[in-house]
């Protein structure tokens, strides 16, 4: 029988030991039988269990507390050792930063990303939000409005804003992925705001984006916040661009 008929050959991928530590890790996790607050053996106890040495195992815990899976605690006893979390961590938002600026997505990627995941946000604020998201998002917008703010702390504010809007929607996985973005872009929209010629006259019109915006989710209008929201993103690329930043079409 020729090799064709029982299909292609692949190439033996050669497996790192700190590798093979994670998958067995990440099979547990899979299979529920790790959780949340879970405590891995000791690093002693799961060498021996693995038969593997203590620097790969340390290593494949390493990158696991990168991505934010586990927190490594030092010291022995109940508050020692490799607890599994339960909240997600900052490791998706480090890792997107870093490939945003190894230029592995373009900035075309980003707005229509950006525009699409806020839409749907607004869209589902409108409808889902309550009187308490609306004074909290209210409470973001008078902090804005403050003339001793600098370009970086209208940024931080900026983001909280559009973070709390996705908190609205009562999605936490939609929030998460808000948060990600933005602090995966907060550098290059810093640079920006600092290198306009007048941020404030630009931060001035953001802010009246931006109470338009919480208008129409109050008023329950999810088309109307959707286009203001498109609007709001694109508008501030067009702008920056005029002004010559290169910049993300972001906003």
């Amino acid at each position: 029988m020729s090799s064709d008929s029982q299909g292609a050959w692949e190439p033996v991928r050669k497996i790192r030991t700190y590798e093979q530590v994670m998958a067995q890790i990440e099979q547990r996790i899979l299979d529920g039988f790790l959780r949340p607050g879970d405590r891995l053996p000791s690093e002693r106890d799961l060498s021996q269990l693995l038969g593997v040495s203590r620097p790969s195992l340390r290593e494949a815990l390493r990158v696991l507390e990168a991505l934010g899976v586990v927190e490594v605690r030092s010291g022995g006893g109940p508050d020692g050792g490799s607890v599994f979390v339960g909240t997600p961590g900052e490791g998706f938002a480090n890792l997107l930063k870093l490939q945003l600026a190894l230029g592995h997505f373009s900035n075309d990627d980003v707005v229509r990303t950006r525009v699409f995941l806020e839409e749907w946000v607004v869209g589902e604020a409108a409808r889902r939000s309550t009187p308490d998201d609306h004074a909290r998002l209210r409470k973001i917008l008078d902090q804005m409005d403050g003339p001793g703010l600098t370009a970086r702390d209208f940024n931080r504010l900026d983001t909280e804003f559009h973070v709390a809007m996705a908190q609205a929607t009562g999605n936490a996985l939609g929030a998460y992925l808000m948060s990600s973005l933005r602090t995966a872009i907060h550098r290059r929209m810093i640079e920006v705001y600092e290198g306009l010629a007048d941020w404030r006259e630009t931060a001035t019109t953001v802010r009246q984006e931006h109470r338009a915006i919480l208008d129409a989710i109050e008023r329950q209008d999810p088309d109307r916040a959707a286009a203001l929201v498109r609007h709001h993103i694109t508008s501030f690329y067009d702008t920056t661009s005029t002004a010559g930043q290169v910049v993300p079409r972001t906003g």
